[in-house]
């Protein structure tokens, strides 16, 4: 019984620590720009030659 007491409010930090997580990575834009590497994704890169 005392390692529910425990384990209940570790499973909901993690699981707030995992949602603060996202928030942050919403804020800091990194699903801002899913057109541009649709578009990178088409481009022939490999015909310009190694990359110094």
């Amino acid at each position: 019984m005392n390692l529910l007491l425990f384990l209940g409010p570790f499973s909901v930090g993690l699981g707030l620590l995992g949602l603060g997580a996202f928030a942050w990575s919403l804020r800091d834009g990194q699903y801002d720009d899913p057109k541009g590497d649709a578009g990178r994704i088409l481009d022939d890169h490999l015909s310009q030659g190694p990359a110094d």
